[in-house]
């Protein structure tokens, strides 16, 4: 099965900064991916590459066995909606999507107008006259009626009150099922990656930190808690991700595909929001001697 997108060794600098790098990534198309880190961490620059927005300083990157933004048959395969989910204020609902069937070979008519009407939508209302959540729906059904292979997102419900993300993300995995659409998105909401994506990604300090299926990470991942010792003690096998001591306990994330077995620990398992907070938590240099795990089937 062709990767829907496979680098190798990606790297961005700006000046003498990396905004990312040594990225190596290989994802099996057919899933919806979130992508999460914080600010700075290289998110934008790896979506922005993904879409042939930006070339490569170093390594390599192809979507969908092609290279991003090269000519109108791969641009046709992805779509792209960034953070600020884009549309011209001035324009009607429906002269979006006259745009967007000027513009777009794959175009569907038929499935944005059908999207619109069950969002309620009027064709004749001007964007600018739109809340956040309508505007971000609008773009939505423009990057899906443009019948691409992946969907990439940046950040789409940054702005949005609780209740308009909600029915994005909802909207979201409908089309995504619907449609059998490759799907990458970042977000900062752990919520939003609960609630829709089966694919993981964590950037830190410009670098991935953890990549795979959510099922199987979770799997691999657990919490120990005993009385207070050195993490590097542990058996091979098993690789601290985070730790935290007191004077008398230590609790460890840990990640590992073998059965603990040391009864002095209390095993428990990690929800992804604990999972994504450990790779957080620990800078890049404080890991530079630990693999970045990568789970595949």
């Amino acid at each position: 099965m062709t990767s829907v997108l496979h680098t190798e060794g990606l790297g961005k600098k700006y000046g003498r900064r990396w905004a990312l790098s040594d990225c190596d990534l290989d994802i099996p198309a057919g899933h919806v991916v979130g992508l999460v880190g914080p600010n700075g961490a290289g998110k934008t620059t790896l979506l922005h590459l993904a879409a042939g927005l930006l070339s490569p300083t170093a390594g390599a990157i192809s979507v969908l066995g092609g290279v991003p933004g090269d000519g109108p048959a791969q641009l046709a395969k992805v779509g792209f909606v960034a953070q600020d989910t884009p549309t011209y204020a001035g324009l009607t609902v429906a002269e979006h999507l006259r745009l967007g069937a000027r513009l777009n070979p794959r175009w569907d008519d038929a499935l944005a107008r059908d999207r619109l009407a069950r969002l309620g939508l009027d064709p004749d209302r001007r964007a600018g006259k739109m809340s956040g959540g309508q505007r971000a729906q609008l773009a939505l059904t423009l990057g899906i009626a443009k019948r691409p292979d992946l969907l990439i997102l940046d950040e789409p419900v940054a702005a949005l009150d609780p209740l308009a993300r909600r029915e994005f993300m909802q909207g979201l995995m409908e089309a995504a099922a619907e449609h059998e659409l490759s799907v990458l998105f970042s977000s900062h909401l752990i919520s939003d990656l609960e609630r829709a994506c089966d694919y993981l990604i964590v950037l830190v300090d410009s670098r991935v930190r953890v990549a795979g299926e959510v099922e199987e990470l979770l799997s691999t991942h657990h919490r120990l808690t005993g009385a207070r010792r050195d993490p590097d003690r542990l058996p091979a096998g098993q690789h601290v991700v985070a730790a935290s001591h007191t004077d008398r306990q230590t609790t460890l994330t840990i990640r590992t595909d073998a059965p603990i077995h040391d009864p002095s620990w209390t095993v428990s398992q990690v929800g992804l929001e604990d999972l994504v907070l450990a790779y957080m938590s620990t800078r890049a240099h404080d890991r530079s001697a630990r693999p970045a795990l990568e789970v595949q089937r």
